[in-house]
């Protein structure tokens, strides 16, 4: 019923003409163009008349339509859908796929060149990738307003690129090949890279180029245990894994690692689970290459004829050997021997006149180094240098290798050896990065130098470098686990490697040198990072493919990462793994293979720790003279504009730097911290902070009134400077005291019941000494209250008072000094009246002038009393003078220590100081200052 129904519907369509037809087919084209084999098969079903009506007219498309035939592929990995398309951009590359998830879109196209160089040993393989900034909405800042030269994160993402798809090349194919992926779309949620290495992949299954592909990318994370597969930049920011894994259906090929010191076994679960995940974007390549690929084509590879091989092998193989089991050759002595062998057997090739083994004698040589060395290494366990398979080369260890810097250190293994150096920077020299997704800053980096001398060789030095950059990334990521948060160490610190000597894995060496330098520079890094580099040499069955026999090579040569079958770099501290960086040459090897490396190299890592612990094992004390001193500091946004209103006047008055952050904090920098010190005060009465009880203030006197004077202070505030609280002595009048705009520093005291704050002056006035010929007899010394040790060391804002010995011996004091007035008072009454003649007063009697000396002897006998020379009364103390106090209560943070006067004060315990002391022991201290409450804080005296 339904089948005759639209057939008297299409009917009259077909008999209105081929117009009619045409617009017909454009829009079901139109709807269905992503996925045109699936509509071909639902039209045929449904309605058969209307299938061959479109597939038998032969009428074109109105004139000006084009129709684009895409085919598409979607899929689903972890929580994401994928989706790849081709055919519907970039038609005429060799092969080209845009990828997407979500609203982030990238392209990949390949291009192979026509012709091989014969004379070309090598793949010359160009990955490009780029990130425009019309992908997220934005006009480049720069002076032309257009994208400059690749960035350190443009390299990085084209290594991630070409190191999976490199060795799927067939031996032997050595056209040029270039990779461009350029981000047409970035939402800003996932970052692009793993979506161009698939979208690569997929690119080079659909053109014609010889590939043994295709290979699978996935980005894992763990978020609160639980790993998370394609993890967004947020989900990133809480994980202490990002893990990039690459691979075919069974085998890997890539694994780039940072972590904030992963477990070995917890590696070890993420990489299996990683696993099936990235098989899952191999399907839809193969189903999207059978439906839209070409035909691959038949290049010319470069491969020596057998004759050819086995002629140079005779020649060469022999001496060959003999240098590679003579443990005595060092690098330079061993490479200086073998190009001797090459000439040698390149002489005798032009010789015979042998053009196709002239052609390829270099490839062929190398290629029986590398036999023989993985023979030795496979059937004997012998190694180049002579060591055995697990055991790292001999070590050398030196921070402070340059006094004038912040910090520096020499790392040193076997013919390895690195110049690592720090220096730090304030949070306005931090690296500002422009990429379309991750953060807008760096404020911690770690640049890599490869120098030719380092490998005695002539070469010009560039610009930027991609193994550089990456070597140096791969450094930075294993050493930024254990900095310090931003909050509690707000410096940019920049590390600048310096490779000496290169005898392989100069990028582990760069960890273990610059773990050295951050310890010498001062910076409270939490431990030690190392990492060495671990190596594999197989034995592969020719029919089958499989490993038949293997060796994992610990600390590998130079020699060993060119002659092995894999560079698997491991970095981390004794916890755990901070980094990782595994490249394959051979078209992968079994995972079990990759975990069962793990082991010998915490071996190898633990060994190397050891060593540099012995160098440093703490941080040092920063270098003051050199290190700018930074202060941070949070404010609202009203603060925020008053700062920025009398910036410029404060850096002009203090002779520091103020910088202000988009999120509200602020960062003083000064050459000293006086500088600092005068920077906050002026924030303090300029801009103004948080009220503190018990802090000292510079105010303004705004007004006087009969009562008191009102101040200004703290950026605007005011207070009230009560008649009371001016003076320690009575005051009858305000304006003798202070005037209008006089500056002046106050200490907060509190709020009155209407939220008016209270300051005083007489409170950061020094308390003057009391005369003793005036103090009453019934004076009585106040009772102590019985403090603790956390009432001591807290920092409340309870008053503390603090009696002198003056006071608690007052009493005694005030009974000498009345019996000598009363002996003074019956002298005078006894004594004959004096009388003067001419203006000259008589003397006067013997007992009056023996009762002057009583008095005086008892004065000077009580003050040496009251002030032995080691026990100082807390009311005459003043910073620096060295007193001895007995030992109180010993608390977990400190001391609580009792004067001679019956006061408290306060020892707080130092960092690698004396701990061992007993109730009652009477210690040497020094004054050091008092705290707000006017306690004393003292210091060991050694």
């Amino acid at each position: 019923m339904a089948t005759s129904i639209l057939r008297k519907k299409v009917h009259p369509l077909m008999a209105a003409g081929p117009s009619l037809l045409s617009a017909l087919r454009l829009s079901l084209l139109r709807s269905i163009s992503t996925s045109p084999m699936r509509f071909s098969s639902q039209v045929s079903e449904s309605v058969p008349e209307l299938a061959s009506a479109l597939e038998s007219d032969t009428a074109s498309p109105p004139p000006g339509v084009k129709i684009l035939d895409s085919y598409k592929e979607e899929f689903e990995v972890g929580s994401r859908v994928i989706s790849f398309q081709t055919r519907k951009i970039a038609r005429i590359a060799n092969g080209a796929v845009l990828i997407s998830m979500d609203d982030t879109l990238v392209l990949s196209t390949v291009c192979c060149s026509k012709s091989g160089e014969g004379a070309r040993d090598f793949l010359p393989l160009t990955v490009n990738y780029q990130e425009k900034q019309y992908a997220q909405g934005v006009i480049p800042t720069t002076y032309m307003r257009r994208e400059g030269a690749p960035k350190e994160r443009e390299l990085l993402c084209g290594r991630l690129i070409d190191r999976p798809i490199r060795p799927l090349f067939p031996p032997g194919f050595y056209h040029e090949v270039q990779v461009t992926a350029d981000v047409h779309s970035s939402d800003g949620k996932h970052d692009p890279d793993v979506m161009a290495a698939n979208a690569t992949s997929a690119a080079l299954m659909l053109s014609d180029i010889p590939w043994n592909g295709p290979i699978g990318m996935i980005r894992v994370g763990r978020i609160d245990g639980k790993f998370v597969f394609n993890p967004t930049m947020d989900e990133l920011s809480l994980s202490d894994l990002n893990l990039v894994y690459a691979c075919t259906k069974d085998k890997t090929l890539m694994i780039d690692v940072q972590a904030r010191e992963i477990t070995e076994r917890d590696l070890q679960a993420g990489l299996r689970l990683a696993h099936p995940e990235a098989v899952k974007y191999i399907e839809p390549q193969i189903r999207l290459a059978e439906r839209a690929g070409k035909k691959k084509k038949e290049y010319k590879l470069s491969l020596v004829s057998d004759k050819s091989f086995e002629k140079i092998k005779s020649l060469s193989e022999a001496p060959i050997q003999e240098v590679f089991t003579d443990p005595t050759y060092g690098k330079l002595e061993r490479g200086e021997a073998l190009e001797k062998i090459g000439q040698t057997v390149k002489a005798k090739l032009e010789e015979d006149g042998d053009e196709d083994g002239l052609k390829y004698v270099s490839k062929t040589i190398d290629t029986i180094r590398k036999q023989v060395i993985r023979r030795r290494i496979i059937e004997e366990g012998l190694r180049v240098d002579g060591r055995q398979l697990d055991e790292v080369r001999p070590l050398y260890c030196e921070s402070g290798v340059c006094p004038i810097l912040h910090g520096s250190s020499l790392f040193s293994r076997g013919d390895t050896q690195v110049l690592c150096t720090v220096t730090l920077g304030t949070p306005g020299d931090a690296q500002r990065l422009d990429s379309i997704v991750g953060p807008p800053t760096k404020r911690f980096m770690l640049h890599y130098s490869f120098p030719p001398f380092s490998i005695d060789e002539v070469a010009k030095r560039g610009g930027l470098n991609r193994r550089e950059v990456g070597h140096g990334t791969l450094a930075e990521k294993a050493l930024l686990a254990v900095l310090p948060p931003e909050d509690d160490f707000p410096y940019t610190v920049r590390i600048n490697s310096e490779v000496l000597g290169s005898d392989g894995s100069t990028s582990m060496a760069t960890v273990c040198a610059g773990s050295i330098a951050l310890m010498d520079a001062g910076i409270p890094v939490r431990e030690h990072v190392a990492g060495v580099s671990m190596g594999l040499v197989s034995e592969v069955d020719p029919a089958t493919g499989e490993i038949t026999d293997y060796r994992i090579l610990t600390d590998i040569l130079g020699l060993e990462d060119h002659s092995g079958d894999m560079d698997f770099k491991i970095a981390g501290t004794r916890k755990g793994i901070t980094a990782i960086q595994l490249d394959i040459k051979p078209a992968g090897i079994p995972l079990d293979i990759v975990c069962e490396s793990l082991e010998p190299a915490r071996r190898g890592r633990k060994h190397i720790l050891n060593r540099m612990e012995q160098e440093i094992s703490t941080a040092r004390a920063m270098n003051v003279g050199s290190v700018p001193r930074v202060a941070t500091l949070k404010f609202s946004n009203d603060s925020i504009r008053k700062l920025h209103f009398h910036r410029k006047r404060i850096e002009q008055e203090a002779g520091a730097r103020v910088s202000v952050s988009a999120d509200g904090t602020v960062a003083l920098v000064a050459k000293t911290q006086t500088a600092v010190d005068k920077v906050l005060e002026q924030i303090d009465f300029l801009v103004g902070r948080p009220v503190e009880l018990g802090k000292v203030y510079k105010g303004v006197i705004a007004s006087i009134k009969e009562y008191g004077a009102f101040v200004e202070f703290n950026g605007g505030k005011q207070g009230l400077l009560h008649k009371s609280e001016l003076s320690h002595d009575p005051v009858s009048k305000v304006s003798d005291v202070v005037s209008v705009g006089q500056q002046v520093s106050l200490m907060c005291i509190g709020q009155d019941m209407r939220g008016n704050l209270k300051l005083s002056l007489k409170a950061t006035l020094p308390t003057p000494k009391k005369n003793l010929l005036d103090c009453p007899v019934d004076v009585a010394p106040q009772p102590l209250k019985d403090k603790t040790s956390e009432d001591l060391i807290s920092n409340s804002t309870e008053p503390v008072i603090i009696r002198s010995a003056d006071e608690c011996n007052s009493h005694d004091i005030a009974d000498k000094l009345l019996t000598a007035k009363k002996m003074s008072s019956q002298v005078s009454k006894s004594s004959p009246k004096t009388s003067s003649s001419k203006g000259i007063k008589k003397p006067a009697s013997k007992r009056s002038l023996h009762v002057v000396e009583v008095l005086a002897r008892i004065t000077k006998q009580d003050a040496d009393d009251g002030a032995p020379k080691k026990h100082l009364s807390s009311a005459k103390m003043k910073v620096g003078d060295v007193v001895t106090a007995k030992v109180h209560e010993i608390r977990s943070h400190g001391l609580v220590l009792q004067l001679s006067d019956g006061e408290r004060g306060m020892y707080k315990f130092q960092e690698n100081g004396r701990r061992d002391f007993e109730v009652g022991e009477e210690v040497d201290v020094l004054l050091s200052t008092f705290s707000t409450k006017g306690i004393p804080i003292f210091s060991l005296v050694d």
